[in-house]
């Protein structure tokens, strides 16, 4: 009976320990900016590699492929949560041959920016982007906003204060509590969470109009949450939901067309 004791003691005490461990350390399990998986490719188009000033401490070190402000629509991209600008070289270069301006920005903390990444700042990040080319003279209605994986719950949180051209999620989760719970299962991860980005229950929220996309093999994001955020987007709203792809969706010939045909619908 002691023995029992001691044991459920010993067990009791280690549940606390990995709680508090998640608590304090959940920040480096959520933001990975030193993992780069997409370092091979190479570069196939021309860019200017500006700095947008958030404070006096952080300028978001940020790639622009402009092409002509006033004549196209400019896509703002939101990369996920792993990697650098670096790391997204094979989608620009695809999305690249579409008449778009692009900028591609990078979070504090990632690709050598001070701060740290949390939820508040990183919709600080965003709107000092939004900031940066509305100075350009860029209005909100002539921004596609683009959200990769994590970046789509920073694109909804956009999409839910301001009205753009329209949206397009890549590989979206309806919250990070529901994804967390997928993966700690033992956890009370709604009390334990600081950074939500709750895109499920903001969704109904955004006005513009939205593309999903999500491939049914993703096995990071489960596949079911870019389909169930679809069902309560507001119209106009499109999907594109692949049989094969994965979490990091492949850019090819047909996710290309549908990106066009949608950005040229709005």
């Amino acid at each position: 009976m002691k023995y029992i004791y001691l044991t459920l003691s010993s067990l009791i005490i280690a549940y606390i320990i990995v709680i508090i461990f998640i608590y304090f350390y959940q920040r480096n399990l959520l933001y990975l900016p030193s993992e780069n998986n997409y370092q091979n490719d190479k570069i196939q188009f021309n860019y200017d590699e500006v700095f947008l000033k958030v404070n006096d401490e952080i300028k978001l070190k940020s790639w622009l492929i402009k092409k002509d402000l006033k004549r196209y629509k400019t896509l703002l991209i939101f990369h996920g949560n792993a990697g650098d600008l670096s790391n997204r070289i094979y989608k620009l270069n695809e999305l690249n041959k579409l008449d778009l301006n692009i900028l591609l920005i990078s979070w504090r903390g990632f690709s050598n920016n001070k701060g740290s990444p949390t939820e508040q700042n990183l919709y600080k990040d965003a709107e000092t982007a939004i900031k940066w080319l509305n100075e350009k003279q860029v209005k909100n209605e002539q921004i596609i906003l683009y959200g990769e994986s994590l970046g789509t719950g920073v694109a909804v949180e956009m999409g839910k204060k301001f009205n753009f051209n329209s949206i397009i999620l890549e590989s979206p989760f309806t919250s990070i509590e529901n994804s967390a719970k997928i993966y700690y299962p033992y956890l009370p991860v709604s009390l334990l969470l600081k950074d939500r980005y709750d895109s499920i229950s903001k969704i109904k929220m955004v006005n513009s109009p939205i593309l999903i996309m999500h491939g049914e093999k993703d096995d990071v994001v489960p596949f079911y949450m870019g389909k169930e955020l679809f069902e309560k987007a507001n119209n106009p709203k499109h999907f594109y939901f692949t049989p094969d792809d994965d979490h990091m969706m492949e850019f090819n010939s047909k996710l290309l067309n549908e990106i066009e045909k949608f950005i040229k619908k709005y």
